[in-house]
């Protein structure tokens, strides 16, 4: 499609009166350098067609494909003197985008560097000073991750489904993950046009009435376990009470007003002993023998349906974009007998939640609490929503709803619950000894023993193998 043929705002305006190739190079090239220097929260990216971008590239000299100008083009000799039009971006932009209020949809398969590039702000002044053209696609740099945290530039902010209560008419809006739930009120109440006041927005999830959301939260969306394409509901009062619900205009489940704790009532796990809020009073059973039970262990965290089932831990995981990476690899641990065996006891006296190599426990607190509903009898499918959000907050790299390698999801997982239980408070300083001709028994019982006065957890206790010397082997073929 070309510019002229766009139904999308161009600014097909005379661009400047052109400067050398040469000299854009330069000027974009050191906008570029600057940028890297000053990289904060909330720095303006903007997204660009690369078809467009490859063609600027060539004009100026430079490899295609590559963002910085630092790398002459190998056949700088013929490189293609013709001056790009205009900046065209609409083979990107999603044909009958309709978002409220905020900026155009790109289509969710482009691939970076290949459909398109980012460019920050003043690279981008600069180019639609040059070409004109457009539309402008600005995105946010977001940091995340605790302790050391990282950057990333959030081209697909979440896609919100908004069900007005009173018509059933369904808007979409746009915002980044790390919005508060009163930017969430605010931009929902002005697409909507309804004062906040007589707002209440709930959590929406597979049509079914959850969490409401609070606008005086400081909670971000991504802290709520948003996902993309995620359902909210909009109800409005017809006076100013917002704490009296009888005269909301409403649909859906009004059981959405039980807590969000599980009740602190005795529930069966199937095949296994009466679990007390939650926790187990034994540890010798089956757990592969079930019978058909009813569980009271409900929240609002993860969604399911209730069956009647013959036995626990037959219940799925739902997709939450793409994360049967994720999926998969919970499968196979949450029906691990040992690993299922210690979740479903009470294990809070093995949580360390000091260890500065951990996660303060909260990664197996999460994981823990994902098993015992898998395994509660009379469920189907689970979305694991909580766990997610946990998983993306120690592991950015996770973040998102695109695929993953699994193996190193697995591998994360297991270290992150080995040291989350690590019996090991204080880890202890040991020099490492030369093997000096010793024999191979020797030395193996010395570098065990040296790991085991630092690491000693379930999945230690779950994980062995022998060698003369000590490797990483939770994925070798030979460990047991």
């Amino acid at each position: 499609m070309t510019v002229a043929d766009s139904d999308f705002p161009i600014d097909n305006g005379a661009s400047c009166l052109p400067i050398p190739p040469e000299e854009e190079k330069r000027i974009v090239s050191e906008l570029i350098k600057k940028s890297e220097l000053n990289l904060k929260e909330g720095n303006l990216y903007y997204v660009i067609s690369n078809r467009w971008f490859s063609r600027w590239q060539m004009y100026v000299g430079h490899c295609p494909g590559m963002l910085s100008t630092d790398q002459q083009s190998s056949d700088g000799l013929h490189a293609d003197t013709v001056r790009p039009g205009p900046i065209d971006n609409s083979d990107i932009i999603s044909n009958g985008s309709n978002c409220d209020g905020n900026d155009l949809d790109i289509h969710r398969t482009l691939q970076e560097e290949t459909d398109y590039v980012l460019v920050p702000q003043e690279v981008w002044e600069r180019l639609l000073e040059w070409y004109k053209g457009g539309p402008e696609l600005p995105r946010k740099l977001i940091s995340q991750g605790v302790g050391q945290k990282q950057y990333s530039i959030e081209v697909y902010p979440l896609s919100l489904k908004v069900t007005d209560a009173r018509d059933n008419s369904v808007s979409i809006v746009k915002l980044s993950k790390k919005a508060t739930m009163s930017e969430l009120y605010e931009l929902v109440c002005k697409v909507k046009g309804v004062e906040q006041n007589k707002a209440c927005i709930w959590d929406y999830f597979n049509l079914k009435k959850h969490t409401l959301l609070t606008a005086s939260d400081h909670q971000t969306l991504e802290d709520a376990n948003m996902t993309m394409d995620h359902d909210i509901l909009l109800e409005v009062s017809v006076d100013t009470d917002r704490s009296s619900h009888s005269g909301v205009h409403s649909i859906g489940n009004e059981l959405a007003l039980v807590p969000l704790e599980p009740p602190r009532s005795s529930v069966s796990i199937a095949g296994g002993p009466t679990l007390s809020n939650g926790h187990s009073t034994g540890s010798g059973f089956n757990l592969y023998q079930g019978s058909s039970v009813s569980s009271s262990l409900t929240t609002m965290d993860d969604n399911y349906d209730i069956y009647r089932g013959e036995r626990g831990g037959l219940a799925g995981l739902q997709n939450l974009g793409n994360t049967c990476f994720m999926n998969s690899a919970l499968q196979c641990l949450v029906h691990t007998p040992p690993l299922v065996e210690f979740f479903l006891q009470d294990y809070n006296d093995e949580i360390n939640r000091d260890n500065p190599l951990g996660m303060s426990g909260e990664l197996a607190l999460a994981f823990g609490d994902l098993l015992r509903k898998l395994w509660s009898s009379g469920r189907t499918a689970i979305a694991p929503r909580a766990f997610k959000g946990k998983l993306a907050r120690f592991a950015p790299q996770f973040s998102g709803y695109n695929q993953h390698d699994s193996q190193e999801l697995l591998a994360f997982l297991l270290d992150g619950l080995h040291e989350d239980l690590n019996r090991v408070k204080q880890k202890p300083y040991i020099e490492m000894k030369d093997s000096d001709n010793r024999p191979d028994e020797e030395v193996a019982y010395e570098c065990w023993k040296n790991h085991m006065a630092r690491n000693d957890s379930l999945i230690v206790d779950e994980c062995q193998v022998s060698a003369c010397i000590y490797h990483m082997f939770l994925f070798q073929s030979h460990n047991r």
